[in-house]
């Protein structure tokens, strides 16, 4: 290209400029290509969600952990729940009914609009604790009215929607329409999309309680929010990271001092026990786990703070609301 002096003249400058700025997008549009017909159809999972049941802030929370989400609702985390999204067929899938059903119905409206309310294809759940159905409410006729919406549950989950108020008023009136779903057994979603749940030890008071594997056309995510220990499960928790493409792992609490109560009671593994256990990961496979489902205690809620770096130095991560993973 001719170099323009200072004596030239000024349109002959300007003439010169337009032509470089010409080429310069000429060579970004060949650099940073627009995402292709595929990728636009390609079926998706996106996080809606990353807080143990109560969210955070947490109801009634006057600690120095809540201060700042009470002020700032910038820092506020929604109720941990994952989305499936085909954007071929059109269809959505939401996982865990939770107490910001709402919000997190409007977020993926506005991340993949569809006609029709709720405009789901069905609901999966993965337990009885508050964090995880309880936004099936929404369903009902006193808000949407919502016509035999698919709820996938297990046997125990499914008897208790069934037999206990005010879910079995849903059952009743046709808001949901249950669907049975067996330990291990996959289950279509569509033509490109398969679940398979799969059990894991958990308090279980009233149900039972699974984690799923998220099966696309190309890409698998298990997503598993809440469990009692990695040493009580049947499966090496190893083995499940290393047979998809990325992990949602329980990540409730980072130590157990935290809480200030009986850990005991409400048992889980801390995130300071996975790193231990995960560190002779490869590299590859630790970058597949992505910690959910973080109490209000939880440091590593916070984005600069000490236990989130510590986490991020180790190769792993903490899930973050509306990341999208492609299947």
């Amino acid at each position: 290209m001719e170099i323009v002096g200072a004596s030239d003249s000024p349109g002959r400058v300007i003439a010169a400029l337009a032509v470089a700025g010409s080429l310069l997008l000429a060579a970004c549009s060949r650099t940073i290509p627009g995402p292709s017909a595929e990728q636009a159809i390609q079926p998706y999972a996106v996080v809606l969600g990353i807080a143990q049941d109560a969210g955070y802030p947490q109801a009634g929370c006057k600690k120095a952990c809540c201060k700042d989400a009470w002020i700032n609702p910038a820092l506020r985390r929604r109720v941990a729940s994952l989305a499936i999204v085909d954007p071929e067929s059109g269809e959505r899938w939401i996982v865990d009914a939770t107490p910001d059903f709402k919000d997190q119905l409007r977020a993926l409206d506005a991340l993949q609009p569809v006609n029709g309310t709720p405009g789901l294809a069905g609901i999966l759940l993965t337990h009885g604790h508050i964090g995880h159905y309880t936004g099936l409410m929404q369903l009902g006729r006193e808000v949407i009215g919502a016509s035999s919406v698919p709820v996938y549950a297990m046997p125990r989950m499914q008897d208790f929607l069934s037999k206990n108020g005010p879910w079995d008023l849903l059952v009743r009136l046709k808001n949901v329409s249950l669907v049975p779903l067996r330990d291990g057994e996959p289950v279509k979603l569509n033509a490109r999309i398969t679940v398979t749940p799969f059990l894991v030890p958990h308090r279980d008071e009233y149900t039972e309680t699974v984690g799923f594997r998220i099966q696309g056309p190309k890409r698998a995510v298990v997503y598993m929010p809440d469990i009692d220990k990695w040493e009580k499960w049947s499966v090496r928790i190893e083995d499940a990271i290393s047979g998809s493409d990325v992990a949602y792992v329980d990540g409730t609490f980072y130590e157990g001092d935290e809480v200030g109560r009986d850990i005991s009671e409400i048992p889980h593994p801390f995130i300071s026990e996975s790193l231990a256990r995960f560190a002779s990961l490869p590299a590859a496979e630790r970058a597949k786990v992505r910690f959910i489902h973080l109490n209000h205690t939880n440091p590593a809620l916070i984005v600069n703070s000490p236990a989130r770096k510590r986490i991020e130095e180790a190769g792993f991560r903490v899930a973050e609301e509306m990341e999208r993973v492609a299947l």
